[in-house]
């Protein structure tokens, strides 16, 4: 699917509402990790060098629809000032006549960063007065929060309404240019690799790419479900009992299509995922009544990593364990540490997923792979072929 992109919109002396995801995580008033503000500016350069001023505009956390100084965006205009070399405001709030004010003397050239969107409930509602009130001094919108996308809240579609449309930036662009290629067409053999706590989340994915793959390998929870219905007990592990029928249509879909397959080994097992001292491995097929699985073992972590071997093209989302709590962790960064490898090899490895992404970076093997998404959520409504609802409004009515 194509949509306006930034390099077709006019920009000299214009005025440009850029809707960008600095949700960084933040520790006492500071900076944790600063790469979602990296990732955005590409785009902010490109916007200044053309001649244009930016209001730039975030949510950061979940502060409930009320004013907090713990989810301020002050430390990112600080950080955004540094990483640009220059002078970035910053406005109290998002809206008001302070922040009118300030919009009305910008020139080319200058950055207004907006405080968090979400300190007004009206953000998330959809709310078009809200809109009108962010859009009142802008002359163009530009969304380059590709981890937000996948969401209708006021700031990604009220504006672009009004504005009647908008401009995809450099980041979406690139994201869109990744999932687009991989999808329509993959090399091969072409692996998808899936975990995470349920099956329903991940059901439309593979729907959607099933007939494309040569290889699918679970892990996570949702391989129990997988297990359950193939006759294995599962012990206590975290089972979706409505999805039995689905994870049966599954497999026999993926026996029509010729692709293989590859479900968990061996299982890393305890009473709960708060006794991590009485972690054990046992065979998939021998989880003891009473026990829970919480990682793939060590043979799925070689099983699956020799899969990704021969693959020309890997697609990972979701952890394939409890992924927060050693040592549960261990499959999930075993799989990263594949990839990785891989990639040096000419395979192309796409990452999407908050804990699988979390496991790449925490590994410092961001740079050993293909493509690392930014957005966890946009990512898996992208692979379930779904088209997004902030994309949708920055076509404002065009073709």
């Amino acid at each position: 699917m194509k949509y306006p992109a930034l390099q077709d919109a006019e920009l000299s002396g214009r005025r440009v509402f850029l809707r960008a995801d600095l949700n960084v995580p933040l520790k006492d008033g500071r900076i944790v990790d600063d790469t979602r503000i990296k990732a955005i500016l590409p785009t902010i350069r490109y916007l200044l060098d053309r001649g244009a001023s930016l209001i730039i505009a975030s949510h950061l956390g979940r502060p409930g629809g009320v004013s907090n100084p713990e989810l301020s965006l002050a430390p990112v205009a600080d950080r955004l000032g540094e990483l640009l070399g220059k002078k970035v405001l910053f406005a109290p709030d998002c809206i008001g006549a302070r922040v009118n004010t300030i919009a009305a003397s910008l020139n080319s050239g200058d950055i207004l960063l907006l405080e968090n969107l979400r300190f007004h409930p009206e953000e998330k509602q959809g709310d078009m007065d809200f809109a009108r009130k962010l859009a009142s001094n802008s002359d163009i919108y530009v969304n380059d929060a590709f981890g937000t996308i996948h969401r209708s809240h006021t700031s990604l579609t009220g504006i672009p309404a009004l504005l009647k449309g908008g401009y995809t930036g450099l980041l979406v662009q690139k994201e869109l240019k990744v999932f687009g290629e991989m999808l329509s067409s993959p090399v091969r053999p072409f692996s998808l690799l899936l975990g995470g706590a349920k099956v329903s989340d991940k059901i439309p994915v593979i729907d959607n790419l099933l007939s494309r793959l040569d290889h699918l390998m679970i892990g996570g929870g949702m391989a129990f479900t997988f297990m359950k219905e193939m006759g294995m007990s599962v012990g206590t592990s975290l089972l979706e009992l409505d999805r039995l029928g689905a994870a049966r249509q599954i497999l026999n879909d993926a026996d029509k299509y010729g692709v293989d397959i590859h479900l968990p080994l061996d299982i890393v097992i305890a009473p709960s995922a708060g006794r991590p001292d009485l972690a054990r491995t046992v065979p998939a097929n021998s989880i003891p009544d009473g026990m829970a699985g919480l990682d793939i073992g060590p043979d799925t972590v070689e099983e699956f990593g020799k899969i990704i071997g021969k693959s020309c093209t890997v697609v990972w989302n979701g952890p394939m364990g409890v992924f927060e709590i050693p040592p549960f962790d261990s499959g999930t960064r075993g799989v990263a540490k594949a990839l990785a490898e891989v990639t040096g090899n000419g395979t192309v490895t796409v990452v999407g997923g908050g804990d699988s992404v979390r496991a790449v970076m925490e590994a410092g093997l961001e740079d050993s792979i293909t493509f690392v998404s930014t957005g966890g959520g946009a990512s898996l409504k992208l692979l379930q072929g779904m088209e997004l609802p902030a994309l949708v409004a920055l076509k404002g009515g065009r073709q």
